[in-house]
């Protein structure tokens, strides 16, 4: 399949499918926003779900916390974000239209004129104000990064749990930047959702710790069904280097248009924890009793996009056979990031099989993701259910009410078993656990 077909025939899925749709579509549209539908919200939610499963959830050294999007702006004077967070921006003089300079070798990509502006720095924080007048003393900003509300409450949070490095501060939520040029469908945005982790460490162990992360979060994507050939860990140059970072690794994931980055693991040094420390006059420092040492933690911070995230997953999922010589699409996506994870099948309307299906769901529902479909003819209920990535339908028939069971069909591999609707929720559980195998 074409690279070009692949990104065309994954937004069409999208739309179609009720995963993702251009936001006030019926007036227009507006840049660069999109509005998860039924199934896109509940896999974002789904690969939002597994990032703190593993990363909050079964750790006992990581801890959330839910900090606030609008900030004060003395948290960003601070974290340098009113100095340095900029891009580049030039304007073409032909066709007024406003790029960043980065992103293009000189020439305008609409209408090929050489004629640019200088370049000059533009930050990329929304502005806003709080209270009725709109003056200096009311700006304020939507964060651009989860990660500032982590560091600001560090000594709070510490204090509150008598918590002792290492151990980690973490949150998934909305963040926003004002980009320049958006674009690649959900991959830039000007309103996304992050799943950060900052990660507090003896500054000694620092580098350990860095190295330890980066290996977790690329087996993470692995774990959850992306290929290996799409999936690469990079490391920063020197000169590319944020001005807070001693290291980043970057988990890239290979789009249609190139490798493009899901996941930067930054050792941040002590930037942060001292920086607000300076401008606030709190210490932020830790006081270890055991050894008697006091010192700033260093900060090790996995942030990944929820957003990438999920069309990493799509574009990786995404896949086209035939089955009793028809063509079919599917969706090749782990259960644990699947909209849904099984779907209750009856084969008819009929009042008794459609009792014994609702029953299933209703207890299927308690622990999993399910969906119930009794329109149109099974073959076109299975094709729908690939389509947007089911791994396990349950087809519940006329032998179901003699012999109490019912098919379980795979998504993948198209096979068919039958079992004892009593054991269902055990087979399902265990295909989910070990899943591919």
């Amino acid at each position: 399949m074409a690279v070009s077909d692949l990104m065309d025939k994954v937004v069409s899925l999208c739309k179609r499918r009720g995963f993702i749709f251009p936001s006030a579509e019926i007036y227009g549209g507006f840049r660069s926003t999109y509005d998860y539908g039924p199934l896109g919200s509940l896999m974002l939610q789904k690969v939002k779900g597994a990032w703190w499963m593993d990363m909050v959830q079964k750790r006992r050294d990581v801890v959330p916390i839910d900090a606030a999007i609008l900030s004060s702006p003395k948290i960003w004077e601070a974290s340098g974000h009113l100095a340095n967070f900029t891009d580049p921006l030039v304007d073409c003089r032909n066709c007024k239209e406003r790029w960043r300079a980065d992103h293009i070798d000189g020439v305008c990509p609409k209408c090929g004129s050489s004629d640019l502006t200088d370049a000059r720095a533009f930050n990329m924080m929304f502005k806003t104000f709080v209270g009725p007048v709109e003056d200096a003393a009311a700006v304020a900003y939507l964060r651009p990064e989860t990660a500032q509300g982590m560091f600001v409450n560090f000594k709070l949070v510490q204090q509150s749990l008598s918590l002792k490095p290492p151990f980690g501060i973490a949150q998934v939520g909305k963040s926003f930047r004002n980009e320049i040029t958006p674009g690649n469908f959900v991959f830039r945005t000007r309103e996304f959702e992050q799943m950060e982790m900052e990660y507090f460490v003896h500054p000694g162990e620092a580098v350990k710790w860095h190295e330890y992360w980066y290996g977790e979060r690329y087996n993470w994507y692995l774990s959850l069904g992306i290929p290996k050939e799409m999936i690469r860990l990079r490391h920063h140059d020197k000169e590319e280097l944020s001005h807070y970072s001693a290291g980043t690794v970057d988990v890239e994931f290979l789009f249609p248009w190139g490798w493009g980055e899901l996941e930067g693991i930054a050792n941040r040094t002590d930037y942060d924890l001292r920086a607000h420390m300076n401008a606030s006059g709190e210490d932020l420092t830790y006081f270890d009793q055991t050894s008697g040492e006091r010192y700033l933690p260093y900060v090790i911070e996995p942030a990944a996009g929820a957003t990438r995230t999920m069309m990493a997953f799509l574009i990786a999922g995404y896949s086209e056979d035939e089955v009793a010589g028809e063509k079919r699409t599917l969706l090749r996506l782990h259960p644990r990031v699947a909209p849904y994870t099984v779907c209750v099948l009856p084969l008819s309307k009929k009042p008794e099989l459609k009792e014994v299906a609702e029953r299933i769901y209703g207890e299927l529902s308690e622990s999993f993701s399910v969906a119930y479909d009794d329109t149109q003819s099974i073959g076109k209920r299975y094709r729908r259910q690939d389509e947007i990535g089911t791994p396990f339908c349950v087809t519940v028939d006329f032998d179901t009410l003699t012999d109490g069971a019912v098919t379980v069909r795979d998504r993948d591999s198209t096979q068919q078993i039958r079992i004892p609707i009593s054991e269902l929720y055990d087979h399902i559980s265990l295909r989910v656990r070990t899943w591919p195998n």
